[in-house]
Protein backbone atom coordinates (compact mmCIF):
# COMPACT_ATOMS: atom_id res chain seq x y z
CA UNK A 1 0.00 0.00 0.00
CA UNK A 2 2.65 2.71 0.18
CA UNK A 3 2.19 3.02 -3.68
CA UNK A 4 -0.84 5.02 -2.54
CA UNK A 5 0.68 8.15 -1.69
CA UNK A 6 2.34 9.25 -4.83
CA UNK A 7 3.28 13.05 -6.05
CA UNK A 8 0.29 14.45 -8.04
CA UNK A 9 2.78 16.18 -10.42
CA UNK A 10 3.67 12.94 -11.99
CA UNK A 11 1.88 11.62 -15.09
CA UNK A 12 1.10 8.17 -13.38
CA UNK A 13 -0.39 9.65 -10.61
CA UNK A 14 -2.44 11.92 -12.12
CA UNK A 15 -3.66 9.33 -14.14
CA UNK A 16 -4.75 7.44 -10.75
CA UNK A 17 -6.81 9.99 -9.74
CA UNK A 18 -8.69 10.14 -12.70
CA UNK A 19 -9.35 6.79 -13.31
CA UNK A 20 -13.41 5.80 -13.57
CA UNK A 21 -15.15 4.92 -10.05
CA UNK A 22 -16.45 1.81 -11.32
CA UNK A 23 -12.27 1.56 -11.71
CA UNK A 24 -11.23 2.30 -8.53
CA UNK A 25 -14.01 0.18 -6.61
CA UNK A 26 -12.46 -3.00 -8.08
CA UNK A 27 -8.77 -1.98 -6.83
CA UNK A 28 -10.00 -1.50 -3.58
CA UNK A 29 -11.49 -4.92 -3.45
CA UNK A 30 -8.02 -5.87 -4.46
CA UNK A 31 -6.22 -4.47 -1.58
CA UNK A 32 -8.07 -5.97 1.04
CA UNK A 33 -6.09 -8.14 3.28
CA UNK A 34 -6.40 -11.78 2.71
CA UNK A 35 -7.26 -12.43 6.03
CA UNK A 36 -11.04 -13.86 7.12
CA UNK A 37 -11.67 -11.03 9.15
CA UNK A 38 -10.35 -7.51 8.84
CA UNK A 39 -8.90 -4.93 11.94
CA UNK A 40 -9.89 -1.56 11.86
CA UNK A 41 -5.82 -0.52 11.43
CA UNK A 42 -4.98 2.83 10.12
CA UNK A 43 -2.26 1.43 7.93
CA UNK A 44 -4.45 -0.93 6.15
CA UNK A 45 -7.23 -0.98 3.80
CA UNK A 46 -10.08 -0.08 4.03
CA UNK A 47 -9.38 2.10 6.78
CA UNK A 48 -5.97 3.18 4.58
CA UNK A 49 -7.96 3.64 1.62
CA UNK A 50 -10.16 6.50 3.24
CA UNK A 51 -6.96 8.58 4.30
CA UNK A 52 -5.23 9.12 0.54
CA UNK A 53 -7.56 11.56 -0.71
CA UNK A 54 -11.10 13.17 -0.12
CA UNK A 55 -12.20 11.14 -3.39
CA UNK A 56 -11.10 7.74 -2.54
CA UNK A 57 -12.11 8.30 1.03
CA UNK A 58 -15.62 9.24 -0.96
CA UNK A 59 -15.52 5.92 -3.11
CA UNK A 60 -14.34 3.32 -0.31
CA UNK A 61 -17.15 4.79 2.45
CA UNK A 62 -19.66 4.43 0.02
CA UNK A 63 -18.21 0.38 -0.43
CA UNK A 64 -20.53 -1.59 1.52
CA UNK A 65 -18.33 -4.78 0.43
CA UNK A 66 -15.29 -3.38 2.04
CA UNK A 67 -16.84 -3.09 5.61
CA UNK A 68 -18.78 -6.54 5.94
CA UNK A 69 -15.86 -8.25 7.93
CA UNK A 70 -14.82 -7.17 10.92
CA UNK A 71 -12.52 -8.30 14.09
CA UNK A 72 -14.16 -6.61 17.39
CA UNK A 73 -12.19 -6.99 20.48
CA UNK A 74 -14.05 -5.26 23.35
CA UNK A 75 -11.81 -4.65 26.30
CA UNK A 76 -12.28 -2.22 29.49
CA UNK A 77 -9.33 0.40 28.61
CA UNK A 78 -10.79 3.25 25.52
CA UNK A 79 -14.25 1.61 25.02
CA UNK A 80 -15.98 4.80 24.15
CA UNK A 81 -13.49 5.09 21.48
CA UNK A 82 -13.49 1.33 20.13
CA UNK A 83 -17.29 1.45 20.36
CA UNK A 84 -17.55 4.50 18.08
CA UNK A 85 -14.97 3.27 15.63
CA UNK A 86 -16.63 -0.55 15.38
CA UNK A 87 -19.81 1.33 14.81
CA UNK A 88 -18.54 3.44 11.95
CA UNK A 89 -17.64 0.58 10.35
CA UNK A 90 -20.52 -1.69 11.49
CA UNK A 91 -22.94 1.43 9.61
CA UNK A 92 -20.76 1.35 6.40
CA UNK A 93 -22.15 -1.99 5.18
CA UNK A 94 -25.27 -0.92 4.62
CA UNK A 95 -27.54 -3.97 5.22
CA UNK A 96 -25.10 -6.37 3.50
CA UNK A 97 -24.49 -9.92 5.81
CA UNK A 98 -21.77 -9.75 8.09
CA UNK A 99 -18.55 -11.74 8.87
CA UNK A 100 -17.81 -11.17 12.75
CA UNK A 101 -15.22 -12.56 14.98
CA UNK A 102 -16.18 -11.62 18.79
CA UNK A 103 -13.40 -11.48 21.89
CA UNK A 104 -14.69 -10.04 25.19
CA UNK A 105 -13.49 -9.53 28.81
CA UNK A 106 -17.12 -10.45 30.93
CA UNK A 107 -17.71 -7.36 32.47
CA UNK A 108 -17.93 -5.17 28.82
CA UNK A 109 -20.53 -8.19 27.43
CA UNK A 110 -23.68 -5.87 28.06
CA UNK A 111 -21.91 -3.00 26.10
CA UNK A 112 -20.93 -5.84 23.33
CA UNK A 113 -24.55 -6.26 22.91
CA UNK A 114 -25.67 -2.73 22.68
CA UNK A 115 -23.33 -2.36 19.71
CA UNK A 116 -23.88 -5.32 17.76
CA UNK A 117 -27.71 -4.77 18.35
CA UNK A 118 -28.60 -2.43 15.22
CA UNK A 119 -27.05 -5.19 13.16
CA UNK A 120 -28.77 -8.44 14.91
CA UNK A 121 -30.38 -9.21 11.28
CA UNK A 122 -26.93 -8.66 9.34
CA UNK A 123 -25.01 -11.13 10.36
CA UNK A 124 -24.53 -14.41 8.82
CA UNK A 125 -21.32 -15.65 9.92
CA UNK A 126 -19.44 -15.21 13.88
CA UNK A 127 -16.78 -16.38 15.61
CA UNK A 128 -16.91 -16.36 19.49
CA UNK A 129 -13.77 -16.41 21.44
CA UNK A 130 -14.66 -17.09 25.11
CA UNK A 131 -12.51 -16.20 27.77
CA UNK A 132 -14.68 -16.07 30.79
CA UNK A 133 -18.33 -16.09 31.82
CA UNK A 134 -19.26 -18.48 29.40
CA UNK A 135 -23.02 -17.50 30.11
CA UNK A 136 -23.13 -13.93 29.52
CA UNK A 137 -21.10 -14.73 26.19
CA UNK A 138 -23.41 -17.05 25.29
CA UNK A 139 -26.23 -14.11 25.22
CA UNK A 140 -24.69 -12.78 21.97
CA UNK A 141 -25.96 -15.28 20.21
CA UNK A 142 -29.61 -14.87 21.29
CA UNK A 143 -31.98 -12.71 18.72
CA UNK A 144 -29.31 -13.83 15.81
CA UNK A 145 -32.35 -14.62 13.12
CA UNK A 146 -30.17 -15.45 9.96
CA UNK A 147 -27.12 -16.88 11.35
CA UNK A 148 -25.45 -19.67 9.42
CA UNK A 149 -22.02 -20.00 10.36
CA UNK A 150 -20.77 -20.12 13.78
CA UNK A 151 -17.31 -20.97 15.02
CA UNK A 152 -16.80 -21.38 18.90
CA UNK A 153 -13.20 -21.45 20.59
CA UNK A 154 -13.68 -22.49 24.22
CA UNK A 155 -10.87 -21.37 27.18
CA UNK A 156 -11.55 -22.16 30.20
CA UNK A 157 -14.10 -25.25 31.74
CA UNK A 158 -15.41 -26.92 28.06
CA UNK A 159 -18.40 -28.91 28.66
CA UNK A 160 -20.23 -25.99 31.21
CA UNK A 161 -19.54 -23.54 28.25
CA UNK A 162 -21.19 -25.43 25.79
CA UNK A 163 -23.95 -26.28 27.92
CA UNK A 164 -24.53 -22.27 27.66
CA UNK A 165 -24.31 -21.80 24.00
CA UNK A 166 -26.09 -24.78 22.73
CA UNK A 167 -29.61 -23.54 24.05
CA UNK A 168 -29.10 -19.59 22.18
CA UNK A 169 -28.42 -21.21 18.66
CA UNK A 170 -30.69 -20.30 15.88
CA UNK A 171 -32.70 -22.66 14.31
CA UNK A 172 -31.08 -20.74 10.58
CA UNK A 173 -27.30 -22.15 11.62
CA UNK A 174 -25.79 -24.50 9.34
CA UNK A 175 -22.41 -24.69 9.75
CA UNK A 176 -21.02 -25.42 13.38
CA UNK A 177 -17.65 -25.83 14.75
CA UNK A 178 -16.69 -26.06 18.01
CA UNK A 179 -12.72 -26.06 18.89
CA UNK A 180 -11.33 -27.06 22.19
CA UNK A 181 -10.89 -29.98 24.02
CA UNK A 182 -12.70 -33.28 23.83
CA UNK A 183 -16.04 -33.20 25.41
CA UNK A 184 -19.00 -36.01 26.05
CA UNK A 185 -21.61 -34.85 23.15
CA UNK A 186 -23.88 -37.57 24.80
CA UNK A 187 -25.07 -35.71 27.89
CA UNK A 188 -25.48 -32.30 26.53
CA UNK A 189 -29.23 -32.76 25.39
CA UNK A 190 -29.41 -29.17 24.62
CA UNK A 191 -27.86 -29.48 21.52
CA UNK A 192 -30.53 -31.99 19.62
CA UNK A 193 -32.55 -28.90 18.64
CA UNK A 194 -30.26 -27.37 16.91
CA UNK A 195 -28.38 -30.78 14.63
CA UNK A 196 -31.20 -31.53 12.50
CA UNK A 197 -30.49 -28.53 10.67
CA UNK A 198 -26.88 -28.64 10.73
CA UNK A 199 -25.21 -29.51 6.96
CA UNK A 200 -21.54 -29.13 8.15
CA UNK A 201 -19.85 -29.76 11.84
CA UNK A 202 -16.04 -29.71 13.13
CA UNK A 203 -15.79 -31.23 16.84
CA UNK A 204 -14.00 -33.30 18.98
CA UNK A 205 -15.61 -36.20 21.42
CA UNK A 206 -14.90 -38.60 23.39
CA UNK A 207 -15.71 -42.38 21.98
CA UNK A 208 -17.39 -43.46 19.34
CA UNK A 209 -21.00 -43.81 20.40
CA UNK A 210 -20.94 -39.72 20.76
CA UNK A 211 -20.15 -39.82 16.65
CA UNK A 212 -23.02 -41.97 16.35
CA UNK A 213 -24.93 -40.56 18.01
CA UNK A 214 -24.09 -36.76 16.26
CA UNK A 215 -24.75 -38.78 12.55
CA UNK A 216 -28.31 -40.12 14.04
CA UNK A 217 -29.30 -36.58 15.22
CA UNK A 218 -27.83 -34.61 12.50
CA UNK A 219 -29.72 -36.33 9.16
CA UNK A 220 -28.65 -33.59 6.88
CA UNK A 221 -25.31 -33.44 7.47
CA UNK A 222 -23.04 -33.59 4.72
CA UNK A 223 -19.62 -32.58 6.19
CA UNK A 224 -18.30 -33.79 9.17
CA UNK A 225 -14.83 -32.93 10.90
CA UNK A 226 -14.09 -35.03 13.58
CA UNK A 227 -11.32 -36.00 16.64
CA UNK A 228 -12.19 -38.93 18.53
CA UNK A 229 -10.92 -39.82 21.95
CA UNK A 230 -11.54 -43.48 23.19
CA UNK A 231 -11.85 -44.08 26.41
CA UNK A 232 -14.00 -47.02 26.99
CA UNK A 233 -15.44 -50.14 24.97
CA UNK A 234 -18.89 -49.22 23.51
CA UNK A 235 -21.08 -51.78 21.93
CA UNK A 236 -22.38 -49.84 18.33
CA UNK A 237 -25.93 -50.34 16.62
CA UNK A 238 -24.84 -49.97 12.93
CA UNK A 239 -26.09 -47.04 11.51
CA UNK A 240 -26.18 -45.45 7.45
CA UNK A 241 -26.40 -41.99 6.85
CA UNK A 242 -27.50 -40.86 3.07
CA UNK A 243 -26.14 -37.38 2.70
CA UNK A 244 -22.70 -37.63 4.68
CA UNK A 245 -20.18 -36.63 1.40
CA UNK A 246 -17.31 -35.90 3.28
CA UNK A 247 -15.16 -37.24 6.48
CA UNK A 248 -12.32 -36.30 7.87
CA UNK A 249 -10.78 -37.29 10.85
CA UNK A 250 -8.36 -34.90 12.37
CA UNK A 251 -6.92 -36.84 15.02
CA UNK A 252 -7.51 -40.81 17.31
CA UNK A 253 -6.61 -40.95 20.72
CA UNK A 254 -7.29 -43.37 23.69
CA UNK A 255 -7.78 -46.91 22.71
CA UNK A 256 -7.37 -46.37 19.26
CA UNK A 257 -8.42 -50.39 18.58
CA UNK A 258 -11.94 -49.13 18.72
CA UNK A 259 -11.61 -47.40 15.49
CA UNK A 260 -12.52 -50.86 13.67
CA UNK A 261 -15.96 -51.61 15.53
CA UNK A 262 -16.60 -47.68 14.38
CA UNK A 263 -15.96 -48.18 10.73
CA UNK A 264 -18.40 -52.12 10.83
CA UNK A 265 -21.24 -50.12 12.25
CA UNK A 266 -21.71 -47.21 9.57
CA UNK A 267 -21.98 -47.02 5.77
CA UNK A 268 -22.16 -43.67 4.12
CA UNK A 269 -23.42 -44.45 0.58
CA UNK A 270 -23.09 -40.69 -0.78
CA UNK A 271 -19.75 -40.35 0.64
CA UNK A 272 -17.28 -38.51 -1.96
CA UNK A 273 -14.00 -37.57 0.51
CA UNK A 274 -12.50 -39.42 3.09
CA UNK A 275 -9.14 -37.97 4.77
CA UNK A 276 -7.69 -39.54 7.56
CA UNK A 277 -4.67 -38.58 9.61
CA UNK A 278 -2.88 -38.92 12.99
CA UNK A 279 -4.37 -42.69 13.42
CA UNK A 280 -2.75 -44.76 14.75
CA UNK A 281 -3.20 -48.77 13.68
CA UNK A 282 -5.37 -47.52 10.41
CA UNK A 283 -7.27 -50.44 10.19
CA UNK A 284 -7.11 -51.42 6.34
CA UNK A 285 -9.56 -54.41 6.34
CA UNK A 286 -11.92 -52.89 8.01
CA UNK A 287 -12.17 -49.85 5.69
CA UNK A 288 -11.86 -51.75 2.55
CA UNK A 289 -15.24 -53.54 4.26
CA UNK A 290 -16.75 -50.28 5.04
CA UNK A 291 -16.27 -48.83 1.59
CA UNK A 292 -17.64 -52.48 -0.34
CA UNK A 293 -20.82 -52.33 2.28
CA UNK A 294 -21.16 -48.06 1.29
CA UNK A 295 -21.13 -48.71 -2.24
CA UNK A 296 -20.38 -44.67 -2.29
CA UNK A 297 -19.15 -42.51 -5.07
CA UNK A 298 -15.62 -41.86 -3.51
CA UNK A 299 -13.30 -39.89 -5.33
CA UNK A 300 -10.79 -38.37 -3.15
CA UNK A 301 -8.82 -40.48 -0.35
CA UNK A 302 -6.37 -38.60 1.73
CA UNK A 303 -4.40 -40.71 4.63
CA UNK A 304 -1.80 -39.58 6.69
CA UNK A 305 1.94 -40.36 6.09
CA UNK A 306 2.63 -44.25 6.55
CA UNK A 307 -1.15 -45.16 6.79
CA UNK A 308 -1.65 -46.78 3.28
CA UNK A 309 1.12 -49.02 1.54
CA UNK A 310 0.83 -48.69 -2.49
CA UNK A 311 -0.55 -52.70 -2.21
CA UNK A 312 -3.16 -51.00 -0.63
CA UNK A 313 -4.20 -47.99 -2.06
CA UNK A 314 -4.43 -49.98 -5.42
CA UNK A 315 -6.71 -52.45 -3.75
CA UNK A 316 -8.84 -49.11 -2.61
CA UNK A 317 -9.05 -48.27 -6.26
CA UNK A 318 -9.60 -51.28 -7.33
CA UNK A 319 -12.77 -51.71 -4.85
CA UNK A 320 -13.62 -47.90 -5.89
CA UNK A 321 -13.83 -47.27 -9.55
CA UNK A 322 -15.21 -43.94 -9.34
CA UNK A 323 -11.29 -43.32 -7.00
CA UNK A 324 -9.67 -40.88 -9.32
CA UNK A 325 -6.92 -40.09 -6.65
CA UNK A 326 -5.68 -41.47 -4.07
CA UNK A 327 -3.64 -38.01 -2.57
CA UNK A 328 -0.07 -37.58 -1.25
CA UNK A 329 0.38 -36.82 2.83
CA UNK A 330 0.96 -32.94 1.72
CA UNK A 331 -2.25 -32.79 0.39
CA UNK A 332 -5.32 -31.26 1.74
CA UNK A 333 -9.40 -31.25 0.64
CA UNK A 334 -10.59 -28.21 -0.08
Amino acid sequence: MPSMVLDRRLPSAFSIWRLPTEVLCHIFDYCLPDTEYLSPTPDMAPILLTRVCRRWREVAVDMPSLWCRLSVKVFLNDWQRDAFCYDTWLKRSRGRPLSLALQWQEHVSTELQSLLQPYLKQILSLSILSLENAQKSALVLRNLSELQQLTIRIVGPFEPALTQFFPCMPFTLRSLEVIGPSFDLTRLDSLNPVLPHLTNVRIDMFNSIACLRLLQLAPNLSSLSIGITFIEIQALTPFTHTKLQSLRTVNVMGFADQLPDLFNALSFPNLRVLEARSVPKWPHEELKAFLARSSCPLERLVLGVGMATDKQQAEHVALIPSLALIASPCCTIN
